[in-house]
């Protein structure tokens, strides 16, 4: 049995442990000793790592061919920490790690900033907004100078929603609310279902290079919200447009190169809500 090891195993990656489990030998990461029992469902095996720990880091990557990076920081203050720091750590220890084919990494669409709306693909330049998107942003470039035979691949995810983290669970405090701007600008999501299922494919077809992983339909936010509310017996949300908006992200995120490789999303659009 192939085997893999998954860097952070929270709501991603204790689903793609769950889809790969059955055929790879799995072995999940987590920071948090508490959360070994819930990780030792879905893995083969779970270590306690820290994502700076150069030592553990060389000794986890042994004989595994397959990496997937996806933490997730606890709070704006932790970003450089957790996304470069674990980056720069394991592209070290990388050089000790013949095994590894490959290096699946989850980030952000965040990366492309404020682009005025304007449609973008993994071409476009990138323009983050803050230092947390300059992070984001640094830390692809720590993985794409990975070096010799390993295949690096980088999703910019957008917004996540799926099972128990739904879309009225994200949105329902604004019902009945006024925010600022028009709910003009663009929308990116991704179901869970597709994130898995994208990252399966890319390990099934030894993807690499950046790919943006977003639904089809870039929905402007105020249709979006309009859909929660109505889906969930919401009182609606009002837009003042005399306010500046408060989003630091406008841009229409394009996933064709990821279809034009041929993966085929499970949601395209954002339908259900609740």
């Amino acid at each position: 049995m192939n085997s893999a090891v998954i860097i952070g195993c929270g709501y991603v990656g204790k689903a793609v442990a769950q889809r790969w489990q059955p055929t790879l030998q799995v072995t999940a990461t987590t920071t948090t000793i508490t959360r070994v029992s819930e990780l030792e469902g879905v893995a083969h095996r779970v270590v306690i790592l820290n994502g700076t720990d150069l030592a553990g880091m060389r000794s986890l990557l042994q004989d595994q061919p397959i990496v997937l990076l996806s933490v997730g920081a606890r709070s704006g203050d932790a970003y450089e920490e957790t996304y470069l720091g674990t980056a720069r750590t394991l592209v070290e220890a990388l050089k000790d790690a013949p095994a590894v084919q490959q290096v699946i990494y989850t980030g952000s669409y965040a990366v492309y900033g404020d682009q005025g709306g304007a449609w973008v693909d993994e071409e476009s330049a990138i323009a983050p907004t803050n230092r947390n998107g300059e992070i984001l942003a640094e830390t692809e470039q720590v993985l794409l100078s990975v070096k010799n035979a390993v295949k690096v691949c980088i999703f910019r995810l957008g917004g996540i929603y799926g099972p128990g983290r739904t879309l009225v669970r994200i949105f329902g405090r604004s019902a009945g609310t006024t925010r600022p701007g028009s709910g003009d600008e663009p929308s990116n999501w991704v179901h869970l279902d597709d994130i898995v299922g994208a990252i399966d494919f890319a390990r099934q077809q030894q993807l690499e290079g950046v790919y943006n992983l977003v639904g089809s339909v870039p929905l402007p936010v105020r249709v979006l919200l309009d859909r929660v509310c109505s889906q969930n017996g919401l009182p609606t949300v009002a837009w003042d447009p005399t306010q500046p908006s408060n989003r630091a992200y406008n841009a229409r995120v394009s996933n064709q190169k990821l279809r034009t490789a041929g993966y085929q999303f499970v949601h395209p659009e954002v339908v259900e809500t609740g």
